[in-house]
Formats: C-alpha cells, sequence, structure tokens
C-alpha cells in the first residue's frame, strides 16, 4: 500500500506520548474512517477528521 502525505488539522497524540501540533507533516498509510499516520517512525492513528492530504506539488515544501 502506498504512503501519501497529510497534514494535522487538530493536535493528536502518537503511540510514544508524543503530541504532535496542527499543521505536522505525516506520512500517511490506507483508506477510509481510520489511517495509519506516521511522524520520523512514531504511529498516529487517524480518524479523517484529524488531517487532511496535501497536493503532490505542495509536498515537497
Amino acid at each position: 500500500m502506498s504512503r501519501r502525505i497529510g497534514t494535522l488539522l487538530v493536535a493528536v497524540s502518537g503511540l510514544s506520548g508524543t503530541t504532535y501540533p496542527v499543521g505536522t507533516r505525516v506520512a500517511i498509510q490506507g483508506t477510509g474512517g481510520s489511517v495509519d499516520g506516521f511522524v520520523d517512525g512514531d504511529w498516529l492513528p487517524l480518524a479523517w477528521w484529524e488531517f487532511a492530504d496535501v497536493r503532490p506539488e505542495d509536498a515537497t515544501g
């Protein structure tokens, strides 16, 4: 399954206990109502309303 880039719309806690603020870039894997998000190897279980996909042309910024 391919990964895509997203940005957090709300603060989300990762499995490590770190809370990532709004605007954090995350690698997204999966589709549907919940997906796996990753920040530097830290797993974030994300609901569809907690992130937005980043357009490919904006992902390199």
